[in-house]
């Protein structure tokens, strides 16, 4: 982060605010909680917040805001966490995993009107139904 923060800070655009006080929790730590909650068995942001990092990791983010602050933080992460993302990448061997879930594009007692897709989307069937899409 150390590396990515000044040339990103240099290269934006000023706005009307002159004030950029550093806050209480530094950007490393929102993005290890960010990154940390998809480790985690937690199925909403707010109870793995709540419940896991305000109780359990006291002692490792000793500066910790309310909940409210931190989920006001979140969009301020959104280019170093892309850019710490796409670094992460590793190289391309030229085999892909991707997700089977079906994109439905539109219910099947309406594949003959639909026109969006037409030439791109098929009909499939998944372990739940039948579907036309991708």
């Amino acid at each position: 982060m150390m590396n990515f923060a000044p040339p990103w800070q240099a290269n934006q655009l000023q706005t009307g605010k002159k004030r950029e006080r550093a806050g209480q929790v530094c950007s490393s730590e929102v993005m290890t909680i960010l990154i940390h909650v998809h480790q985690s068995h937690y199925r909403t942001f707010k109870a793995y917040y709540t419940e896991y990092v305000q109780v359990h990791l006291k002692r490792e983010f000793l500066h910790l805001v309310s909940y409210t602050r931190f989920v006001a933080l979140i969009p301020r992460m959104m280019l170093p966490m892309l850019a710490y993302v796409q670094r992460q990448y590793g190289v391309c061997t030229g085999l892909s995993f991707i997700d089977s879930t079906p994109l439905k594009v539109c219910h099947p007692k309406r594949i003959s009107q639909h026109r969006v897709f037409a030439a791109d989307a098929r009909r499939g069937k998944s372990s739940m139904s039948w579907f036309f899409g991708f």
